[in-house]
């Protein structure tokens, strides 16, 4: 996992705060952080394995519990937590903490059964409380720091593709276009990819997750690259498709759609909409344009810290009021088994009087467009 790249500022007492409010609303006095990405929100330490205890006592300082290797990173940490370096298990360093805990809350949707268990035999189990989103509701809005953070990752996210674009020739594997891309990306600054690279080339781009492999890359077929990475700690994620010279027509046919049916949904994103009400937007175009079954996924999902979070613009999930702050994609698509797909995607952060879109690249079909000789996109 990524080490922050800044020392602790105003936002996290503020989030322990909060989360000490949700302990108190539980009836609980204390928590056990497990997710390292929790504990990075909480703490701004993305180290990774480390736990956070924390009381609902704002007398009693938080606990960062991890061990020797991350002793010099820890340092500038010390004005949010106290640092416990374990020379032992995870069990036995808590322990130490645990006297006189009558109820902790522990996170269920990250602990194993196993785990669990574990922690349950060396601290009682009837003194651990499993319970499921103790961080999400705050996760999912964003403050402005972290919007900020999205639009550093998007910034260096849009460079890195304009960069290789004109590199990018017929013959090429899909493997070495990712990596082309996964290696300017950190070239310009970010410290992974937000998760592993699409590029599909012809039928391939009718696999909405398809992993690149050997297929080159062939003039006369659609090439679909959906890529992200992450910037202090933050992930972005965008899709975009390209021609060789010109639009096979059925590609050309299903774009228009697609870019219609994302620009639609993009104008109704706004506060107090539900997840399900703007999927439904770009779905009813895709529909009537005869492509329903065609359109078989979600139209986006929330992301931060993680590429994928709540909320999810998705009917199979639970139906969910968007509010301000939250940074969503939004990214229909059409696949035609045999033939290709389209899927276009963008950033977007809900307003108070509807959303902006954190993406600047151009998604029309004539931007798309690559000269034939590879002398870069049509601006």
């Amino acid at each position: 996992m990524a080490r922050a790249s800044d020392t602790p500022d105003t936002p996290y007492p503020g989030r322990i705060k909060r989360l000490r409010a949700s302990l108190r609303a539980h009836d609980a006095g204390h928590a056990l952080i497990t997710d390292p990405f929790d504990v990075g929100y909480l703490t701004g330490f993305l180290g990774g394995d480390s736990y956070l205890f924390l009381s609902a006592d704002a007398k009693r300082r938080p606990v960062i519990i991890s061990d020797g290797r991350y002793e010099a990173e820890l340092e500038p940490f010390a004005p949010i937590a106290d640092i416990h370096l374990r020379t032992g298990s995870f069990e036995d360093a808590i322990a130490e903490h645990f006297a006189g805990v009558d109820r902790c809350l522990v996170q269920a949707d990250h602990l194993t059964v196993a785990q669990l268990d574990s922690l349950g035999k060396k601290l009682g189990k009837k003194k651990l409380a499993p319970v499921a989103g103790l961080t999400s509701p705050m996760r999912n809005i964003k403050d402005e720091g972290e919007v900020k953070r999205i639009r550093a990752a998007v910034k260096v996210q849009e460079k890195a593709l304009l960069n290789i674009l004109p590199e990018v020739r017929p013959g090429m594997t899909e493997l070495r276009v990712a990596a082309m891309l996964e290696a300017e990306m950190k070239t310009l600054g970010a410290s992974e990819p937000g998760f592993p690279t699409i590029v599909a080339t012809g039928a391939n781009a009718a696999l909405p997750h398809y992993r690149p492999g050997k297929v080159k890359v062939s003039k006369s077929k659609v090439l679909l690259i959906d890529w992200g990475c992450v910037v202090d700690g933050y992930h972005c994620d965008m899709c975009r498709c390209f021609a060789f010279g010109s639009w096979p027509k059925q590609i050309a046919e299903i774009y228009a759609i697609v870019l219609e049916a994302q620009q639609a949904a993009a104008d109704a994103l706004a506060p107090g909409k539900t997840n399900h009400e703007i999927d439904f937007v770009a779905r009813k175009i895709i529909e009537k344009a005869g492509y329903g079954p065609q359109f078989n996924h979600g139209l986006g999902h929330g992301f931060g810290m993680q590429n994928k979070e709540d909320p999810r613009l998705n009917p199979l999930y639970p139906e969910q009021t968007l509010q301000p702050g939250h940074v969503v994609t939004i990214e229909p698509g059409i696949y035609l088994p045999g033939v290709g797909g389209v899927r276009l995607e963008d950033d977007f952060v809900v307003t108070e009087r509807g959303a902006k879109n954190l993406s600047t690249l151009p998604a029309s079909a004539d931007w798309a467009i690559l000269d034939p000789a590879m002398s870069g996109a049509t601006r």
